[in-house]
């Protein structure tokens, strides 16, 4: 099946008691037992439920994997992974590696696991960080919010030529943009917060895996050992915002497009970074690996901190917020998110475009960037 079929029916079960076309949401803890055995499949809603089971089976089918593990955020998805790994593991991450799982690998693995952040777009550098202990490299494409690439099927050629597990954050391009199992990767994680679910209103994450090995069933004891499971009520919101995924994506990459050829133009603007531009400096990579360029986008303005306070101060459609992937455009201010530790610069504004007409976008960021150029 196509995406958009998998969308709407990968996460779906017609109910065989009233054959309501929609899955109902099942909100029991517990399931009925006969003779010691579940006649149902299910055991307790910890340990799987059967809203959970349709939006890990629509998220596996959607990156072509054989198996999903949701989470109750993206952090407890990406967390998952690094508790999998057995003390003393070395892991590879990128220098700009999104400060929530960045903060995780510093704070609560320190003495645990070793890591290294480096510069993903340096393939000779990845390789020559590799020591005896390194078991992970974990790679973020584009990254959060430089919109920086890391070449999957490169760094996956790396992997197997170390026996290295290759994991990949996906949150940013989704699975209609990006498939990073295709090329290579064995495990994509998403916050499913994000464009998968797409309005706003739910946290959640996954990790999905090719293969069913031993290290994914390690993934999947945390799961269930661990708690961090989403409730079903949010496992039915993001299945019902999947459905929508691909047409929505094609608005948002729609409308990035063309807001980062307006912004790029613009006198006031410093730099553009979003991976469909001509410009970015790994425009012919995006175009190999990707299938579209997302709805994300950051940019530096000339006039330093102050003016990106001043800009995003004056916007009325855009809404300054943390998260990305709503309907709606989002528009924040990072280094002041992420941290004096951060890459970030002081300058940049991150954002997800979102589903309102484009002329309406560009006219509410065209009077406030006029103005700073006046």
């Amino acid at each position: 099946m196509n995406l958009e079929t998998i969308a709407i029916h990968a996460g779906n079960k017609v109910d065989e008691a009233t054959k309501a076309v929609v899955q109902p949401l099942i909100l029991s803890s517990t399931f009925e037992r006969s003779n010691g055995e579940y006649p149902g499949g299910y055991i307790y809603s910890r340990a799987d439920n059967p809203n959970r089971k349709s939006l890990e089976r629509v998220l596996a089918l959607l990156e072509g994997g054989e198996d999903a593990c949701a989470f109750a955020t993206g952090n407890a998805a990406g967390m998952s992974v690094f508790q999998a790994l057995a003390p003393g593991s070395h892991i590879i991450c990128p220098d700009d590696m999104y400060h929530g799982l960045r903060n995780q690998l510093k704070i609560l693995f320190k003495g645990i696991l070793t890591f290294d952040f480096i510069d993903f777009t340096d393939l000779s550098l990845i390789e020559s960080t590799i020591n005896d202990s390194t078991k992970l490299i974990w790679a973020e494409t584009p990254s959060n919010p430089l919109l920086k690439l890391a070449d999957i099927a490169a760094i996956a050629e790396i992997c197997k030529k170390y026996q290295l597990i290759f994991a990949v954050d996906n949150t940013f391009a989704t699975p209609i943009c990006q498939q990073p199992l295709t090329l290579g990767a064995h495990l994509v994680m998403h916050s499913t917060t994000k464009y998968l679910n797409g309005h706003s209103d739910v946290t959640g994450g996954v990790i999905i895996t090719k293969n069913k090995d031993e290290f994914w069933e390690k993934i999947r004891t945390v799961q269930g050992f661990g708690g961090a499971t989403p409730s079903p009520f949010d496992c039915y919101l993001i299945t019902r915002g999947i459905k929508t995924l691909p047409y929505r994506m094609r608005g948002h990459v729609e409308n990035a497009v063309k807001l980062a050829v307006y912004l790029e133009s613009h006198p006031a603007v410093e730099a553009v970074f979003y991976p469909g531009l001509a410009s970015h400096p790994q425009h012919n990579l995006a175009k190999k690996q990707m299938l579209s360029y997302s709805g994300m986008l950051s940019f530096t303005l000339k006039g330093g901190e102050k003016a990106a306070f001043d800009l995003i101060n004056g916007l009325k459609i855009f809404t300054q917020a943390t998260s990305l992937g709503g309907v709606e455009s989002l528009i924040e201010h990072r280094y002041a998110v992420e941290g004096p530790d951060t890459k970030t610069p002081k300058n940049l504004l991150r954002v997800s475009v979102g589903l309102e007409h484009i002329d309406d976008l560009i006219a509410d960021l065209a009077q406030n960037l006029d103005h700073l150029n006046s």
